[in-house]
């Protein structure tokens, strides 16, 4: 990831590791694995894919011009699964970020205290770019946690592996 003090890129850099993250982990579990939730109070990773696009599709569709909750988000039916393919959630996974990208992209340092609306609350831009951050995180988490637990010793790491952080920190001061 390069350095940049702009916000934006900023949010655009830590936002596009955060969606390699999730694919990463969800690209080494099974279908099975995708739809099963945990326990039958949690959110299976099919689930939090429905909510997050769901989210993202509402909250950066005509971002600075309509309000973040779109009349025609039903957010309840997000923690449902009705019938719906894995392809297809993931064909709407693309989509929501590719609009969350899209609408940071055209944003400027200008906009960042343009005051936009989420469910009829006043937030800067600035506001509703770290509220997405902290929203995506949380969930990414999630997505990582439940597909790890799942493949237990099959697990291919997405980040450090374990007792390797010395061999990484030589690698990255040598780099």
């Amino acid at each position: 990831m390069r350095t940049s003090t702009n916000p934006i890129e900023s949010a655009l850099g830590i936002l596009r590791q955060y969606k390699t993250l999730a694919d990463k982990a969800m690209e080494q579990i099974t279908e099975d694995e995708f739809f099963r939730p945990p326990e039958p109070e949690s959110n299976s990773i099919a689930i939090i894919v429905k909510h997050v696009s769901g989210n993202l599709l509402s909250r950066w569709t005509d971002f600075l011009t309509a309000d973040g909750e779109k009349e025609w988000r039903n957010r309840d039916g997000e923690f449902e699964i009705d019938k719906v393919e894995r392809n297809q959630l993931m064909q709407m996974w693309e989509r929501s970020w590719q609009c969350l990208f899209s609408s940071l992209e055209s944003l400027t340092r200008d906009d960042l205290g343009t005051i936009i609306t989420i469910r009829s609350e006043p937030h800067s831009v600035l506001e509703a770019v770290n509220r997405t951050l902290a929203h995506i995180s949380y969930h990414v988490g999630q997505i990582v946690f439940l597909a790890k637990m799942f493949k237990s010793g099959q697990w291919q790491t997405l980040t450090i592996p374990r007792k390797k952080s010395r061999e990484f920190n030589e690698k990255m001061s040598r780099a």
